[in-house]
């Protein structure tokens, strides 16, 4: 492909991926798969970096870049104020008396929107291009986050509909529940702490230094303000949430124009009983004067703007009998016990269960079956148990004990070391085989196109599979009868099954699960002992030599690997013809031993992977912008700025030929 052609299907991927992002979170109606749409994005990145055609509003810009060590700091030109806050309608009440007193007539009306509970952003576009993100700060001043800002995929780039020269936005970022819920269950998997509750979760995401790992976590973003350069005398708050979305911002479709107080009220105990339908976390109702010509009469005090209010919801708690303490065994054998509790009616839902963590939070709480416990759900997606009504009374039942086996399976459970958390350990335990299958199957393990959740179900529901391993004894007749299969869907799944057989060390070590062996460590592990077998004898201090790991992944590798089932596993995995030896081709020499080449523009001869790959056999390494530390820039036609910028700095550039001489020096 010439850069002509490349051009052509980058502005075609562009196109694709643009209207698919808005299809996904502007209309709720996607159009593609994640698959298909994390395939276009592979391509158009590997073509911008290919052809150097990299620019600021590519959608592959949401991916994130090299972390960064600080952010600097950046000051609004325009205070972002907090919200004065009330829990009640008397204060509501004298809220309007005030305006009404300071502006005397009562000629205007009132905006309601939701106060999302999440963090406050502001962004700058300058000709329709992103160029600012940041925190709100102290109010004054706060952090340029931009980088981080553009992993967000709700957030445009570019804006629609010829939009003002400056346009400066207020807005929230948020995790829905379900999201937020499914990041705290990963981050346990991990070993890693769980977030309180969705709002620490994307404030401390947007913190992170490298972009890369915000581009994982699920945020999202909601517009609620417009910043405009000019005035308008009869300029509402209405009309600019209609012109935010005009420009494609996202907004919440939960907005009320209303004529005054007692309108307020009516709406605040309409969405006070919706709240708990939402996807999302909202802590109260914001309330502003409509009409803009009336901010400046009305002022701010040192703190908060007189013409908005913001009115918070209670939070919600209940007593109700915890009837029984059950346990619960998660993907990775993690066992959480859980309230049984007679149902309660709580934050718009009927409560059966609540979490109670593990059995340290049981013991430190001193809860037990038969309590009459408070139960809260403000803050958390989940009901938690709070607190015992009346832990002194007479005829309590025993203090709770964990069980020492498994409630699934009833093998032994154990505690790894610095670990509140017990687990079950054995790759059989059935509510843990699912997500074994589904993870081993998964792109970036073993890719076995086709071996969906549906599928999965099905054959462990026949009996067909008990562990990842039973995969490749399946035939083709085991797999017509199932539900929407088929002679053509079997044979596809067989022989995805069957190509498999060729992934590398690295991935299949990763397709295993053991916990904290993640892709980079099971390329470390790969690399550096060759076999599986190697990797079964190393004892941990072997194992914490190599630089990835430390002694939290060395005991989880060794427990997976002293496990005789895990064993057996292997076995089935071995004879099943799973490449088992890392496949390494030397270097054919040392000639760019630790020099950082940057590759720009179109080469005569080598694609960018195949320069790629004769860097790396000669010892050096791709990077992908120029610095002060970069030794080379290759550069081919129409290089573009990286070119530029070596020539700023003075790094040496070589053409292809001259390339081609040093490595045959």
């Amino acid at each position: 492909m010439d850069k002509t052609a490349a051009e052509k299907r980058v502005d075609e991927l562009r196109d694709l991926l643009n209207r698919a992002n808005r299809a996904y979170y502007e209309d709720a109606r996607p159009f593609i798969s994640d698959r298909e749409f994390d395939d276009a994005l592979d391509e158009l990145n590997r073509l911008e970096h290919e052809f150097d055609l990299e620019t600021p509003d590519s959608p592959t810009q949401r991916v994130g870049g090299t972390p960064s060590s600080t952010f600097p700091d950046v000051r609004h030109p325009q205070a972002m104020l907090s919200l004065d806050n009330t829990y009640n309608e008397d204060e509501l009440r004298d809220f309007d008396r005030r305006v009404t007193d300071i502006l005397g007539h009562t000629d205007f009306t009132y905006a309601a929107e939701l106060k999302f509970d999440g963090t406050s952003l502001r962004l700058r576009y300058e000709s329709g291009e992103l160029i600012l993100g940041a925190t709100r700060g102290d109010g004054e001043t706060g952090d340029d986050i931009t980088q981080n800002i553009k992993t967000i995929r709700n957030i445009p780039l570019t804006l629609r509909n010829s939009p003002p020269e400056v346009l400066e936005i207020r807005g929230e970022a948020y995790m829905e529940k379900e999201a937020f819920m499914r990041l705290n269950e990963y981050r346990e998997e991990q070993g890693l702490p769980t977030f309180a509750n969705p709002r620490n979760s994307t404030a401390g995401s947007l913190k992170m230094q490298d972009a890369r790992e915000v581009a994982r976590r699920p945020i999202k973003f909601f517009a609620f303000d417009l910043i405009l350069e000019s005035t308008d005398p009869d300029r509402t708050h209405q009309q600019k949430i209609e012109w935010l979305k005009k420009y494609g911002f996202p907004v919440c479709e939960h907005f009320a124009v209303c004529e005054d107080i007692g309108q307020v009220l009516k709406i605040i105990e309409k969405w006070d009983d919706l709240r708990h339908e939402l996807p999302y976390e909202t802590d109260g109702v914001v309330v502003k004067v409509n009409e803009e010509r009336y901010y400046e009469e009305l002022g701010t005090t040192s703190k908060f703007p007189r013409w908005a209010i913001a009115f918070k919801f209670e939070a919600e708690q209940a007593t109700t009998l915890l009837e029984s303490i059950t346990l619960q065994v998660g993907r990775l054998g993690k066992i959480t016990p859980v309230a049984e509790l007679k149902p309660v009616l709580l934050a718009g839902t009927t409560v059966k269960r609540a979490s109670l963590h593990n059995e340290d939070e049981i013991l430190r709480k001193d809860i037990r079956p038969g309590d009459m416990v408070i139960v809260e759900k403000a803050g958390e997606i989940i009901p938690q148990v709070i607190s015992v009504v009346n832990p002194d009374r007479e005829g309590r039942s025993a203090p709770f004990s964990m069980p020492s086996n498994c409630p699934a399976c009833s093998e032994k459970l154990v505690k790894l070391d610095e670990e509140v958390a017990w687990r079950c350990i054995n790759p059989e335990c059935p509510p843990q085989v699912r997500e074994r299958v589904a993870h081993f199957a998964s792109r970036d393990a073993m890719d076995i196109d086709g071996l969906g959740e549906a599928i999965v179900d099905q054959l462990i529901n026949e009996g067909l599979i008990k562990t990842y391993a039973d995969l490749y004894s399946l035939k083709k007749e085991d797999l017509v009868p199932l539900e929407r299969m088929g002679e053509k869907s079997a044979q596809n799944l067989i022989d995805a099954v069957e190509k498999s057989k060729q992934q590398t060390l690295d991935r299949i070590i990763y397709a295993l699960g053991i916990r904290f062996v993640g892709r980079t460590v099971a390329k470390d592990i790969a690399g550096n002992f060759k076999t599986v077998d190697a990797i079964m004898q190393a004892d941990e201090e072997t194992m914490i030599q190599v630089d990835s790991i430390g002694p939290k992944i060395a005991e989880s590798v060794r427990t997976f690997f002293d496990n005789q089932k895990n064993l057996n596993i292997i076995n089935q995995l071995r004879e099943a013809g799973l490449r088992f030896e890392y496949q390494q081709t030397e270097n054919l020499s040392a000639k760019l031993d630790g020099k950082k080449i940057v590759l720009t523009g179109t080469l005569p001869t080598f694609t960018r992977k195949e320069a790629k790959e004769v860097i790396e056999k000669h010892g050096g390494s791709v990077t992908s912008s120029v610095s002060k530390n970069t030794d080379y820039v290759l550069a081919g036609e129409s290089p573009g700025s990286k070119y530029n910028k070596a020539q700023k700095l003075d790094i040496p550039i070589l053409n292809e030929e001259q390339f081609r001489q040093l490595i045959n020096e």
